[in-house]
């Protein structure tokens, strides 16, 4: 399970942008959380896109709407249930919803005014359907490659 929410201002995104954010996003973290590409668990990952009033952000000390029009800042927030989230693999997933961001903002460069968090569940403290989830029992589902559940296994092991 994964939510990765997009914070802008409004009118940032593009109804159109947010469509191809939408799946290249859940791409990005998908591919190092499962360890490869597996659509079948797209369903457990949602990606919500909140956008504000440009008075209600502000950058270097100044609020957006008095920054001017090149002002941009952006906060990605992904969210994710304990696995294998080495310094590796949290970098990798930072690097890769940048360079989503940026492809689909259509430039060359992330901006730095953008900014990645990346916050673990701990195991035990996520839930849905009326119960308490667990990234071991989904382990078994066929989505995670056989080294990527073995290091969620060691990783929540030790």
């Amino acid at each position: 399970m994964t939510v990765i929410t997009v914070n802008s201002s409004k009118g940032r995104l593009s109804l159109d942008q947010r469509r191809k954010l939408a799946e290249t996003l859940t791409d990005a973290v998908l591919v190092p959380e499962v360890g490869q590409f597996a659509p079948a668990a797209r369903v457990g990952f949602q990606v919500h896109f909140t956008e504000r009033e440009p008075d209600t952000m502000a950058i270097g000390g100044r609020l957006l709407a008095d920054a001017g029009p090149d002002a941009d800042a952006m906060v990605i927030d992904v969210t994710v249930m304990d696995g294998d989230w080495c310094q590796e693999v949290r970098t990798e997933v930072i690097k890769r919803v940048l360079a989503a961001m940026a492809d689909a903002c259509g430039l060359a460069q992330p901006s730095p005014t953008w900014w990645v968090t990346f916050r673990v569940i701990d195991e035990g403290s996520w839930g849905s359907r009326g119960a308490v989830l667990s990234v071991l029992s989904l382990l078994d589902s066929g989505v995670f490659s056989e080294e990527k559940a073995e290091a969620v296994r060691t990783a929540l092991s030790a």
